[in-house]
């Protein structure tokens, strides 16, 4: 008798996850997943909501108190920090340089902000002299940009330069961490950064649905100092953070599960230490990087210095089939990779090395993998070449 698709939803595979998110999750986190579900105002929830702050306040390299996690996914932490930052009638400025900045711009329009684009080839990152360039034409009181653009791989790669560009010009800075936070270096203390948000479902190793943020002294002041409600009740983090604090004000039913799994996760990353778990991120992608080029491949960020490790954006090569490539990938080899977005869709597929999926042998079987099928497509690839170097890099030669 044929399966449902309910049977078949019931029964998924373990895949191996190299999009560029959700990523694969450690045994332990969903361990954590099982405990069983206790009150959200229990003391023992106490307990881990406050440890898990403890936590976050290392991963994002800050000493801010209102750190927290809210019960969202990344998308929903940038409407969080953009709605609690910006009140009607407030300049923005955002960096765009791929689909996830440009989607600050909508939500900071739907605020009633007066917004205006920093516009930015794909492929490249926000240059501290245009920053500083449109910020002495035209004053804001918040700039926004996405630290590692999934849409494209890039990595801004002088974040406390513009930082200090947008103090010495009176604005906060928001920044996007959602596909770089675990996996990239990130100090937001030491970088001066004024609000961060990101997710976990990415390097952080924990399933979608509870999402990070932290602001800092100059955005807790634009917070205290609003003239205006914040425009969403739910993410209005003047009472949020009531819930996180000492006063424990009933706020919304907090994710239990889903804070033991971020808790699990913020754990495994301190056992694997910081600055261990960067590196590991790092040295996976140049293996994969050395992998594609020699296999022929073309990457799309030109730059080696704006490649973000986690997400590896590879240009389709000619008489490659987009789609076809990707579902044979997962079907045939139960491995998952994203196509492009945007202007890139189709034209792009974007690699992701995230949390517990950022390992060499998930480089090497995808390098076999993808050199198979592109030679059953009838594309002169070096298949072999690609390993041979991706195994180099791994093995430090």
């Amino acid at each position: 008798m044929a399966e449902t698709p309910h049977q078949n939803a019931d029964r998924a595979p373990a895949r191996i996850l190299m999009g560029p998110g959700p990523s694969n999750i450690h045994p332990r986190v969903y361990l954590a997943l099982s405990r069983p579900v206790v009150g959200h105002m229990d003391p023992l929830y106490f307990q881990a909501m406050d440890e898990t702050q403890r936590r976050l306040r290392t991963l994002f390299g800050t000493r801010n108190e209102l750190t927290l996690a809210l019960p969202t996914t990344g998308m929903g932490a940038m409407e969080a920090s953009l709605v609690n930052l910006i009140e009607p009638g407030d300049d923005v400025l955002v960096g765009k340089h791929g689909v996830f900045s440009g989607r600050m711009t909508g939500i900071a329009e739907r605020c009633g902000a007066k917004v205006r684009e920093l516009d930015v080839e794909w492929g490249r990152a926000v240059d501290p002299a245009q920053l500083e360039a449109e910020l002495r034409r035209h004053p804001v009181k918040l700039v926004a940009l996405v630290h590692a653009e999934t849409s494209t791989g890039v990595v801004q790669d002088r974040l406390p330069e513009l930082a200090k560009l947008c103090h010495a010009h009176g604005a906060l800075l928001l920044v996007d961490t959602v596909a770089s936070l675990g996996g990239v270096p990130f100090h937001a203390d030491e970088w001066e950064i004024d609000a961060v948000y990101t997710g976990s479902q990415k390097c952080l190793g924990v399933p979608p649905g509870i999402a990070p943020l932290t602001f800092g002294p100059r955005a807790e002041e634009k917070l205290k100092n609003r003239k205006t409600p914040v425009q969403s009740w739910f993410f209005d983090l003047t009472l949020v953070r009531k819930y996180w604090n000492e006063e424990r004000v009933y706020h919304h039913t907090g994710p239990i599960n889903m804070t033991w799994a971020l808790l699990e996760g913020l754990r495994l990353i301190d056992e694997e230490g910081l600055e261990a778990r960067w590196a590991r991120h790092t040295h996976a992608a140049k293996a994969l990087h050395a992998g594609l080029e020699a296999m022929g491949l073309e990457l799309f960020v030109k730059h080696p210095g704006l490649r973000c490790p986690t997400v590896t954006t590879v240009n389709v090569p000619a008489g490659a089939d987009d789609a076809k490539t990707r579902k044979v990938l997962l079907e045939q080899h139960g491995l998952e990779i994203g196509g492009g977005l945007g202007p890139l869709k189709g034209k792009t597929w974007r690699v992701g090395l995230m949390g517990e999926g950022a390992q060499g042998n998930h480089v090497l079987l995808f390098l076999s993998a993808l050199g198979a099928i592109l030679q059953a497509q009838g594309v002169k690839v070096k298949a072999g070449a690609g390993v041979e170097a991706a195994g180099a890099a791994l093995n430090g030669r």
